[in-house]
């Protein structure tokens, strides 16, 4: 029996997000003004973090199974900053507090450093419609 492949794995998506992060990163800074088209950049950080964060436990099943806690410890700790900056960015952008988010958005951005986007780039414009997606994750 041959191994099964799965195209669509955490560390795929953790991949994407993060691409997409930096694009929305790169495109609020080019705004002089709240419009919403920058809340919805932010919403999109807060949650594409959130799901960075959600993602860490599958990421290290594997190695847990195989015991390699170190590793999986280890990695652990390099992305457990994403749940906490996720939580303070939603409160922040639904609170319209942008000078708070002003202040979080580098230290996201330098988190991202590694990142490279290709100018030809199909990511489009991921953040369309998460201001509204966030607000009703709120309320739920």
């Amino acid at each position: 029996m041959s191994r099964i492949i799965n195209p669509d794995s955490v560390g795929k998506e953790r991949t994407r997000l993060s691409k997409c992060i930096v694009l929305s990163i790169r495109e609020l800074a080019k705004h002089n003004q709240v419009t919403p088209e920058a809340k919805d950049q932010a919403a999109f950080i807060a949650l594409a973090l959130q799901s960075i964060s959600d993602g860490i436990d599958a990421s290290v099943a594997a190695w847990e199974k195989r015991g390699y806690w170190v590793k999986a410890d280890k990695f652990r700790m390099e992305w457990i900053w994403s749940g906490q900056y996720s939580a303070k960015l939603k409160d922040a952008v639904l609170a319209d507090d942008w000078a708070a988010i002003a202040s979080m958005l580098p230290v996201i951005a330098q988190k991202f450093g590694k990142v490279e986007i290709a100018q030809n780039h199909k990511l489009g414009k991921p953040w369309m419609g998460a201001y509204a997606s966030l607000a009703l994750h709120r309320k739920l």
